[in-house]
């Protein structure tokens, strides 16, 4: 049986997809519970409605939770504060960012990538660390920057790809096992021969 905690901030949205996306991997067993720092968060409803665990835990109270609960993985989905260094040390500790790290770390990174004119960004999954999206990277996943993309649509199809993208990672990572591209392109199970998957 793995551990795994999300520790999130907001609507829950990865939090969800991930959720769902590891109810269908009959081979892992896992104990999850969601966290937030925020009573009142969609994320704890949401966790609610799916039948998992919750809890609201103030951000004073990291520390202590943390290191008195044996996790095999802590997810951060949109967490609004910074993690203090202690925290992070009782555990293994991870995050999504949109962007290919490490080009544009901290807040915006969508919107700062797209006006920079790069023609490629993406999504970076990374171990936390002291420093502001600093970390090992685990994994990356690239998007593509036409002329002819609006910021919607990039905007869009980033959001899209973290809650994908995160689940398929979390996953390897409680089985001991290392994120391959094929992972993503199979993952509605098509066999990478629909449309749907293919974009990715």
């Amino acid at each position: 049986m793995k551990k795994l905690a999300f520790l999130g901030s907001g609507e829950g949205e990865i939090f969800e997809a991930a959720v769902r996306y590891l109810h269908n991997n009959k081979n892992l067993e896992l104990d999850i519970v969601c966290l937030s720092n925020n009573l009142n968060d969609n994320i704890l409803k949401k966790a609610e409605q799916l039948g998992i665990k919750y809890k609201y835990l103030p951000f004073e109270e990291n520390l202590e939770y943390f290191a008195s609960n044996d996790f095999d993985l802590i997810a951060l989905d949109n967490y609004s504060k910074k993690i203090q260094l202690k925290v992070l040390e009782t555990g293994h500790f991870i995050n999504i960012h949109p962007s290919l790290l490490p080009a544009f770390k901290g807040e915006d990174a969508i919107a700062r990538a797209f006006s920079s004119g790069v023609k490629v960004s993406g999504v970076t999954v990374h171990t936390l660390t002291g420093e502001i999206d600093g970390g090992k990277i685990i994994a990356q996943y690239p998007v593509l920057i036409s002329n002819s993309t609006h910021f919607d649509e990039f905007r869009d199809e980033i959001l899209k790809l973290e809650q994908i993208f995160y689940p398929i990672v979390i996953e390897k990572i409680l089985e001991d096992k290392v994120f391959d591209f094929s992972d993503l392109i199979n993952i509605s199970g098509c066999g990478g021969n629909c449309g749907g998957c293919n974009k990715y």
